[in-house]
């Protein structure tokens, strides 16, 4: 199939092409190497289909030499390089060996050779190889599909090849024009051939015209890393928030401090993990949707231990934070010695869907992956369903009115040992969606919940306990926060740094951004 394609692709050249011939072939396989890459470029810049399935064959080994022949060998069968006619292979031939830099010099062959594609898909997938390792001897084929292009876009890429290549070019002036125009470019492998040809140029304007460009595309990456950083700090602040949205129940409404809370999300991070088996087992034409079906098992999942944790430990530890803190705790232990005894002590994997494979890319130097950009996305429409529950719905009133007055809520009715099940499961069914989600950009193991639930609890505290506006803008915050002083102080300083700022506001205001307003509550 692959050399059928490699046919169609060779048949739609623009170029004038001639036919490979005997002494070319032989001079790609057998030689020193400068000899065969020169061999081979003389041959790209008028390729004809023979001699890009013999530039294939070299790539995939199936080339064998005897004196000055060359044969290629698909499937035990001989073939002519040249007619494409099946032959007899001597019994004496040699295999072609290519080594490491040949192996990249052939790629960049078959890359220059796609610019000729009509497939605007193959182009700029050549374009883009091309551009990772610029060649002055590809400069024939590269200006004849650049005349060619009628894409914009590939074509401004063509041009910045075009001038790569130049810049290595011994013509002064082709180099000082080519510096020039390079500085247009946004991709990091024009930064680091930049750097390359400083450290070689000699004449003091082309270098100064090289230092000019160099500013402008690190200027450019610079954006590109900026975004980035703000991208990964939203990414980690939607997990922060999915995270803390369990608390904002349990701590924030009901006053639970449950240590155990990274455990629920460990929970259904593992439902999830059974689910994706179930479907790999029973369903595999549909295995790409098994994350869909993973969801509301892993909140069913997490709110049933929750439930059940509720009615047999919590509520008889109301108003009593230490005891439930210990409680708690405890069973933070016994949940993950379970997980370790029924799927063992080892992190186990759980794939992506399809859907959720590859990204988005918006700059050279800047892709978002779309498994991120799902959880961003599914972390707020988790936020919006809470808010709805809590603020519209016959529980979410319950939850409020047992809040703020217990006994007048009893008075009323209200069930309050219903409502704190109830309150408590939901809770935890989030943390399990939180599990859920993290599941796809990690691997699941026993300490999953371990590296977020003190996360989770500054975000409700700084927030403001109670508080889901609050707990947005500081999940959000603390990730952005997070990101950008990790990417000049370190991983470890940027977590220490970040609690130290949180330890200072505080301090000054221990209520958190937002405040819950009433005649017994601090301004």
């Amino acid at each position: 199939m692959k050399r059928f394609l490699l046919l169609l692709l060779a048949a739609a050249f623009s170029v004038q092409a001639h036919a490979l011939t005997a002494a070319e072939a032989t001079a790609m396989a057998v030689g020193e190497t400068d000899a065969r890459i020169e061999a081979m470029n003389k041959a790209v810049a008028t390729a004809d289909d023979r001699t890009v399935v013999f530039l294939q064959a070299l790539g995939d080994d199936a080339v064998k030499a005897a004196g000055d022949k060359v044969f290629i060998v698909r499937d035990g069968q001989g073939l002519d390089p040249v007619s494409g006619a099946a032959v007899a292979v001597p019994a004496d031939a040699e295999d072609v060996v290519s080594n490491n830099r040949m192996r990249g010099e052939i790629d960049g062959a078959l890359a220059a050779i796609k610019l000729s594609s009509p497939d605007a898909n193959l182009r700029a997938q050549a374009v883009a190889s091309l551009q990772k390792e610029p060649d002055e001897s590809k400069l024939p084929m590269i200006e004849k599909a650049y005349a060619a292009e009628k894409d914009a876009a590939i074509k401004e890429q063509l041009a910045l090849v075009r001038a790569a290549a130049l810049l290595g070019s011994s013509d002064k002036a082709k180099r000082l024009a080519a510096a020039t125009l390079l500085a247009g470019s946004r991709s990091p492998a024009t930064k680091t051939l930049l750097l390359e040809r400083l450290r070689e140029e000699g004449e003091a304007d082309v270098k100064a015209a090289l230092q000019a460009s160099l500013r402008q595309v690190e200027s450019a990456l610079a954006w590109g890393d900026r975004l980035a950083q703000v991208f990964s700090g939203i990414s980690l602040g939607s997990i922060l928030l999915l995270v803390a949205l369990g608390l904002a129940i349990t701590y924030g409404l009901m006053g639970v401090i449950n240590m155990a809370h990274g455990e629920l999300m460990m929970i259904g991070a593992y439902a999830t993990y059974v689910v994706q088996g179930v479907f790999r087992s029973w369903f595999p034409g549909a295995f790409d949707w098994y994350l869909v079906a993973a969801v509301p098992v892993a909140f069913a999942a997490s709110a049933g231990v929750g439930a059940i944790l509720e009615r047999g430990v919590i509520r008889f530890l109301y108003g009593r934070p230490l005891e439930t803190l210990l409680a708690t705790w405890g069973i933070s232990l016994m949940l993950m010695q379970l997980v370790r005894t029924v799927f063992g002590a080892q992190n186990v994997a759980v794939e992506n869907p399809r859907w959720m494979s590859g990204g988005v890319v918006l700059m050279d130097n800047l892709q978002l992956p779309w498994n991120r950009i799902v959880i961003v996305g599914f972390a707020f429409a988790v936020l919006a369903g809470m808010a709805f529950l809590i603020a519209r719905t016959r529980l979410g009133l319950f939850v409020r009115g047992v809040t703020q007055n217990r006994p007048i809520a009893s008075c009323m009715g209200v069930n309050t040992a219903r409502v704190d099940t109830y309150a408590f499961a939901l809770g935890s069914g989030i943390a399990g969606l939180a599990g859920c989600a993290l599941s796809q950009i990690g691997n699941v193991g026993p300490d999953l919940g371990q590296a977020y639930i003190v996360d989770s609890f500054m975000v409700v505290v700084l927030g403001g306990v109670g508080q889901l506006a609050g707990t947005v803008y500081a999940a959000l915050g603390l990730g952005v926060l997070n990101k950008f002083i990790e990417g000049w102080a370190g991983a470890v300083l940027a977590k220490i740094a970040v609690l130290v700022l949180i330890v200072v506001f505080i301090q000054k205001r221990p209520q958190g951004l937002f405040a819950v307003k009433g005649r017994s509550a601090e301004a």
